[in-house]
C-alpha cells in the first residue's frame, strides 16, 4: 500500500506487514484454510481488507466473504451468491464483484454484482449467462475476462482478452452494471493484426488514467495509454516495452516494468525511460513484484527449491 503497509497471501494464510515487509504477521480469519490458492482478496488500506471464499458445494454460486476494519484482528463474515472471480471495494461500503460463472471456448459467462453495506448484501446487476433468465448480451460472452475496476458506484470498467486479431476487450458501464460499452483504442500498426491483451487499469484520480496493453506479435510488446478526461478518450503513451513482462503503475508518472534480467523505470509518464541492471540476477524465477512508488518496490521469487523469496528495493 506505501512503504511500509502491506497485505500477502501464502498457500494457507493472509498476512500482513507494518515495516516494509521486515517482518508479517498472520492474520488469517479462524474458519478459512488453505487461503492462498482459492481466495479472491481486496485490500483497501491498511486497517480494511476483504477475502473472498467459494463454496465447493454450490459453486460457482456460493461462497462466504471474511471482512475486517482493524488490519486483520478481528474478522466478520458472511454468505455471498457467488463463488470465484474478481472483487474490487471503491471506498469501505461500496463494493463490485465479477463473478466467474465458467470458461470454454475462448468464452466466459460472468456476472457483476455489487454492495453498497461493505460485502453484508450483494445485488446482481448484470449476468452474460445464456442460462440465466435476466441475461444480456452488452457484455458480449466471447472473451476472457480478467479484471474488473470500479471507479465509484455507478461506474465501473471490464477489461481482458478476445482471441481475434485487433480486438480489444474493455467495457465501461455507467449505469450500476446494468448494461456496457465497448471502448476502441487507436491501435499502433503493429497491433491492428495481432491478438491484444488488457493486463492492467488504474486511475490515479477520478479523471487520470493509465491502460497497460499486451501485443502478441512476433517479437511482443506492452504498449499503455493514457486518459485524462475519465476513460472517454485513450493516447497512446510514448513509453512501450518489449517482451512479456510484468508492469506496475504507483501513479500517474512512474511505471517500473520487468523483463529479461532489467527493470525499467520511467518517473516523467514516459518521457525518459531509465534501464536499471538489478545486483540479483533475478531471471524468470519473479512471481509478483509491488511498488509503492518508483524507488520503493519489492518482488517475490520462486527459487530452484520451490521456496519463495522477498526482495525490496528502496
Amino acid at each position: 500500500l506505501d512503504e511500509v503497509n502491506g497485505w500477502a497471501l501464502t498457500e494457507e494464510k493472509v498476512v500482513r506487514t507494518n515495516d516494509g515487509g521486515v517482518t508479517w504477521y498472520d492474520v488469517t480469519p479462524k474458519n478459512l484454510k488453505d487461503a492462498g490458492y482459492l481466495v479472491n482478496t481486496d485490500f483497501l488500506d491498511e486497517n480494511t481488507a476483504w477475502v473472498q471464499f467459494p463454496d465447493m458445494n454450490k459453486y460457482p454460486n456460493g461462497g462466504t466473504l471474511y471482512h475486517t476494519t482493524n488490519g486483520g484482528l478481528t474478522w466478520e463474515s458472511f454468505s455471498t451468491p457467488f463463488s470465484g472471480g474478481y472483487i474490487q471495494f471503491v471506498d469501505a461500503n461500496n463494493g463490485w464483484m465479477l463473478s466467474d460463472l465458467g470458461v470454454g471456448a475462448g468464452s466466459m459467462a460472468v456476472s457483476v454484482f455489487q454492495t453498497s453495506d461493505a460485502g453484508k448484501t450483494w445485488n446482481r446487476t448484470y449476468t452474460n449467462d445464456p442460462n440465466l433468465a435476466d441475461a444480456s448480451d452488452t457484455l458480449p460472452l466471447g472473451g476472457i475476462k480478467n479484471l474488473i475496476l470500479p471507479l465509484n458506484a455507478k461506474t465501473a470498467w471490464i477489461g481482458g482478452v478476445v482471441y481475434a486479431p485487433g480486438e480489444t476487450y474493455l467495457f465501461r458501464s455507467d449505469d450500476n452494471g446494468k448494461t456496457w460499452v465497448n471502448i476502441n483504442l487507436i491501435l499502433p500498426q503493429e497491433a491492428a493484426g495481432s491478438e491484444l491483451s488488457v493486463i492492467g487499469m488504474v486511475f490515479l484520480s477520478p479523471k487520470t488514467g493509465l491502460l497497460a496493453l499486451r501485443v502478441a506479435t512476433e517479437t511482443p510488446k506492452t504498449i499503455v495509454y493514457v486518459t485524462q478526461d475519465g476513460g472517454n478518450t485513450w493516447t497512446q503513451s510514448e513509453v512501450s516495452f518489449e517482451g512479456y513482462g510484468l508492469l506496475e503503475t504507483p501513479s500517474a508518472n512512474e511505471m517500473v516494468f520487468y523483463v529479461n534480467d532489467q527493470f525499467y523505470v520511467t518517473k516523467d509518464a514516459g518521457g525518459t525511460v531509465q534501464e536499471i541492471v538489478p545486483d540479483i540476477k533475478f531471471g524468470d524465477t519473479i512471481v509478483d513484484m509491488s511498488f509503492a512508488n518508483a524507488q520503493t518496490g519489492w518482488v517475490v521469487v520462486s527459487d530452484v527449491s520451490g521456496k519463495y523469496i522477498l526482495y525490496k528495493t528502496t
